[in-house]
């Protein structure tokens, strides 16, 4: 975001990345609508939009104790404490554990494996953020439960579990609109963004991909570059 989000991560373990601007910038909220983010970290995905929507009603939802600290702590630092709550509490316990209202957005970057031996296992640092214990389902079943009737929906995950998302959100969503990420042109798709309305009824739009990195010349394609920055977008409409 330019230097607009100060924000304090662990020295070891997960810290926010691409993923994490990239969920940011899909938000297109209404003046005064309200937000919830299912597993929120430090909170890299909340201060943006805090910075990006000024009238933005914000609420993190994670485990970890830790990273809950942080989250609280980077709240108060980006003056956003009037409008940004912070909550210790599991996916895997449901939406209703929690006792809050429905919200206008629900939006997650879920960990990315819920097999074991999908993967060589990470540092116990990033296991968290890496491993779902509850498995994609509940993290599908907490955005749904958590957004009223017309609420919207939006989750970055791995290009290769696209149809499982979708299978898990269909039942109670619809209005699908999914953006293929790539990292390079030449590449297949590795991420996936995918935004949801519930109860939506609208066919299913397969929108312009986004690559974020040039074989040769600066790391990342301009339009990547200004998401980083805060100066554009990747709204659904």
């Amino acid at each position: 975001m330019g230097g607009r989000v100060p924000l304090r991560q662990p020295a070891r373990g997960y810290r926010a990345g691409m993923d994490a601007a990239l969920l940011a910038a899909c938000v297109q909220p209404r003046n005064g609508e309200s937000l919830i983010e299912a597993g929120c970290g430090a909170g890299a995905v909340l201060l943006q939009l805090a910075a990006r929507h000024p009238s933005l009603v914000l609420t993190g939802v994670e485990r970890d104790p830790f990273a809950y600290e942080l989250a609280k702590h980077n709240v108060m630092i980006n003056g956003a404490g009037d409008r940004a709550t912070i909550i210790n509490g599991d996916i895997g316990e449901g939406f209703k554990s929690l006792k809050l209202p429905l919200h206008d957005w629900a939006i997650s970057n879920p960990p990315y494996f819920d097999d074991p031996g999908a993967m060589r296992a990470p540092m116990e640092e990033k296991r968290g953020a890496w491993m779902a214990d509850h498995g994609l389902k509940a993290w599908v079943q907490f955005l749904n439960k958590s957004v009223r009737e017309g609420g919207r929906m939006v989750m970055i995950h791995r290009a290769d579990r696209l149809a499982d998302i979708l299978g898990l959100m269909a039942p109670k969503a619809g209005s699908f609109a999914i953006r293929p990420i790539h990292s390079f042109a030449d590449e297949p798709a590795k991420r996936v963004l995918v935004q949801a309305i519930k109860t939506g009824k609208a066919p299913l739009r397969l929108l312009p991909p986004l690559i974020l990195h040039n074989r040769t010349g600066p790391k990342h394609t301009p339009q990547a570059e200004a998401i980083l920055r805060g100066e554009s977008n990747l709204y659904f409409e």
